[in-house]
């Protein structure tokens, strides 16, 4: 049997793993046989050398084998599933994927919680009180047949791997790793059983990756894991050089998606939700529909009703799709205006989720009590010209002491140019497989 010092000393060397060398160290690693030092050892060495494109792939399927796997063919169509590497003021999921459900094509995801400045999907839809989110493998299959449509929070018996390497890689200095970052997000799409599933690459100060170029070979490296797995994949790279969309926190959130999908959300944000939808929708169904279907469903309400049909399913109060102050709500309310006419020049995503963080609404670590009702709504996006004394943001808080680091932190992210500023593209590349 090959001993795990000499894969490991394969990798150093630039050596290129087989499959059941994957497995000793992966599968290994999951029973506990395999110990941390070999691993940090291994993981550092993939650091430093890489990996071909085919044995990445490799990695990720022996990572997303070694536990539950889902299977969805019995639902009879292709299946959607999108992943976000996380950003501020990140929504998308919960306006793109109730549309795309609309459009007839199934959704199933697995989403996570918001750690450090990134909001997770699972804490905004806790807005909605009563919903479940911790569905069993048995129940998400049900809901996805019976209703079309099911977010819930990650199980922790998909991809086991995964969680082992993440924690080692998050005290060993090797998270920035183009095929262990790719591997790490693939293994639990695949295990989650989707056949059509859309990237959303981030790239900027609010995003892991800070260059687009980066943000682009990664996308492109789990665009070729997918595909090479048998999936139908795509992806785009945007801009999270300032948030995304108006709103900044989890209940101000909600509010801003139960807009867009009544056709009222902010437009930079609202277009980015229904390209991402057509696109989903397009490898659904090979092109036979696409953007058209899409905008009928918002236009038709379809795609709020379809959120709303699933939150009813999970538990979850619906009272707030018909009256939005029902979502919670925060006790102070601070308005920062323009101190001169000018054209807004920055909005820095990071200063923004740091403010938002400092009022409440981010963990330090998992397990953390988060304030669902505090957060940020922007007046403005950059380009936009205003006059003194007009809003640039309203900061939603429930402690004066939290309040004025939040305004501290909002003044260093925020300015004002003189001249015209021009607005930030927000879909910086997209990406489809190779043929």
């Amino acid at each position: 049997m090959t001993r795990v010092v000499e894969l490991i000393e394969k990798k150093r060397d630039g050596g290129t793993h087989t499959r059941a060398e994957l497995e000793t160290i992966v599968l290994g690693a999951t029973r506990g046989e395999v110990p941390d030092y070999q691993l940090a050892a291994w993981l550092m060495a993939v650091v430093w050398r890489g990996m071909e494109d085919a044995e990445l792939a490799t990695l990720t399927e022996v990572m997303a084998a070694s536990g539950e796997q889902l299977d969805l063919s019995n639902v009879g169509r292709p299946v959607a599933d999108k992943h976000s590497t996380g950003g501020v003021g990140d929504k998308t999921s919960l306006v793109v994927m109730p549309l795309v459900a609309a459009c007839g094509v199934p959704v199933a995801k697995m989403s996570g919680r918001g750690l450090g400045f990134t909001g997770g999907t699972v804490d905004k839809l806790e807005c909605f009180p009563g919903i479940k989110l911790d569905l069993s493998a048995q129940a998400f299959v049900r809901q996805l047949n019976e209703v079309g449509i099911v977010i819930t929070g990650q199980s922790a018996d998909l991809a086991p791997a995964d969680g082992k390497l993440y924690a080692l890689r998050d005290v060993t200095g090797t998270v920035p790793s183009i095929p262990l970052i790719a591997s790490s997000v693939m293994s639990k799409k695949l295990a989650a059983g989707a056949q059509v599933i859309v990237l959303d690459v981030k790239a900027g100060s609010g995003a892991f990756m800070r260059e687009p170029a980066q943000a682009a070979i990664l996308a492109h490296a789990m665009v070729d894991i997918g595909s090479r797995a048998g999936r139908r994949m795509a992806a785009v790279v945007s801009d999270m050089g300032q948030p995304l969309g108006r709103a900044v926190g989890h209940a101000v959130e909600i509010r801003e998606v139960l807009a867009s999908l009544g056709g009222a959300g902010p437009v930079r944000f609202q277009d980015f939700a229904v390209e991402l939808a057509a696109l989903i929708v397009s490898l659904a169904t090979n092109g036979t529909a696409g953007r058209a279907e899409v905008d009928r469903a918002l236009a038709q309400g379809r795609g709020l009703a379809m959120l709303r049909r699933m939150v009813e399913a999970q538990g979850g109060d619906v009272a707030a799709f018909d009256d939005p102050s029902r979502l919670p709500s925060a006790r102070l309310v601070h308005t920062v205006t323009a101190p001169s006419a000018g054209y807004v020049s920055k909005v820095d995503a990071l200063a923004v989720a740091r403010a938002v963080a400092a009022l409440g609404a981010g963990r330090a670590q998992k397990g953390d009590a988060i304030d669902l009702a505090v957060g940020v709504e922007l007046a403005a996006e950059v380009g936009a010209h205003v006059r003194a004394g007009d809003p640039l943001v309203q900061v939603f808080a429930n402690d004066e002491a939290r309040l004025e680091l939040a305004l501290l932190l909002l003044a260093e992210g925020m300015a004002l140019s003189p001249t015209p500023v021009p607005p930030r593209p927000l879909v910086l590349d997209r990406i489809t497989a190779r043929r």
